[in-house]
């Protein structure tokens, strides 16, 4: 259905002594807990506090074979006199309005595509690599954006499209979607440079989120080998607003940090699904991502948060990010190193753990005592 455009319209978990020693043996703990997660069946994984939570064995790869209906939206972004398009996609089962609701996610793209090639990905025989499908089939109202200059969305303005940028987006689209919906707050999760657009809209707008989760995230670059090398074209990504597209570039996302990680057949139909939306992508969170960091608090940061790392990002430094872990002032958090994934976790092999963390934290329970 197509809307009018409207203005209106643990895993073993860190302690937050990050230097204890137990603190240590759960993070080694971890790999060995999680190696045998396959997203189906029952498991059983633990929050921040250690407390056990189960899951239901009816994950979304399972029985649920009621059709997934898709619609397609626009948000109006005002910029002075200016009305920016932004597209939003919105994925959720035919009969959403008659099952109990689990609530609504927001997924937010990074860098280098737009967002339903990340988070809507058809691979044939391979249904896990759609995020959106994964959790419209488990009772979620599930919605991703194409941020300003890409995809779908408008590319008038001649700007980098920072990271501030990319938060205003997702003022625009959160306001679209809770009135849309009727739902008071939304869940989100951000990849890379969407996990610090994510972040960064949070800390403004705490009342409109639920959870969040920061997947592939910076805090100040520091110890990242991916972000070395891009500081050595700094010139060229601040000489235009936009930087080049192809296969290449896509390959390289997987063979960066650690090869092997992803299969040559979904690097194939994630290129071929990024290219049919842009031949070229902004610099903006580039440059942010290469000099202008940290662009987010942790202190402001204050409604539940799990971050995620894989094992071998070469941009998500495990050192940075547990030093912003540790300064979220909310104790309902959680940080979990993904074993055998690198940068683009939901397009690897391992995409199942990523899965079943996110289930886990999304469907957390609410909390009764807090002491």
């Amino acid at each position: 259905m197509n809307q009018t455009p409207s203005a209106k319209n643990n895993l073993p978990s860190l302690n937050n002594n990050l230097n204890d020693e137990s603190a240590v043996q759960n993070r080694r703990g971890f790999f060995h807990s999680v190696a045998g997660v396959t997203g189906v069946t029952a498991t059983t994984l633990l929050g921040a506090t250690g407390t056990a939570i189960a899951l239901s064995p009816t994950s979304a790869q399972a029985s649920n074979q009621t059709p997934i209906t898709a619609s397609e939206h626009w948000a109006i972004k005002k910029v002075g006199n200016e009305d920016i398009k932004l597209f939003i996609l919105n994925k959720k089962l035919s009969n959403y309005r008659k099952t109990p609701k689990l609530g609504t996610i927001l997924f937010v793209h990074g860098s280098s595509m737009a967002g339903s090639p990340v988070f809507d990905l058809q691979v044939p025989g391979k249904p896990e690599y759609s995020t959106m499908d994964y959790f419209a089939r488990l009772g979620y109202d599930t919605w991703c954006l194409d941020h300003e200059g890409y995809g779908r969305s408008s590319k008038s303005r001649d700007i980098s499209y920072d990271i501030s940028t990319g938060a205003d987006d997702l003022e625009a689209v959160t306001r679209y979607i809770i009135q849309k919906t009727g739902e008071p707050q939304l869940m989100l999760y951000g990849v890379s440079s969407g996990a610090l657009r994510s972040a960064l809209f949070t800390e403004r707008y705490p009342d409109r989120v639920s959870r969040i989760v920061l997947d592939a995230f910076v805090w100040t670059g520091e110890g990242s080998p991916t972000l070395a090398n891009r500081r050595k074209k700094i010139d060229d990504w601040k000489s235009s607003n936009r930087r080049p597209l192809d296969h290449a570039m896509v390959q390289s996302i997987f063979t960066r940090d650690h090869p092997g990680t992803a299969d040559q057949d979904v690097i194939d139909a994630f290129a071929k699904a990024i290219l049919k939306l842009d031949s070229s992508l902004p610099t903006g969170t580039y440059i942010d991502m290469s000099i202008n960091l940290p662009v987010c608090t942790p202190e402001k940061l204050t409604v539940p948060t799990m971050i995620l790392r894989g094992e071998f990002d070469g941009i998500a430094a495990f050192d940075d990010v547990v030093k912003y872990f540790s300064k979220l002032p909310n104790p309902d958090k959680r940080f979990v190193v993904m074993p055998g994934i690198a940068h683009a976790s939901l397009q690897e092999k391992n995409v199942k753990i990523v899965l079943h963390a996110l289930e886990s934290f999304f469907s957390q329970p609410p909390t009764i005592y807090k002491g």
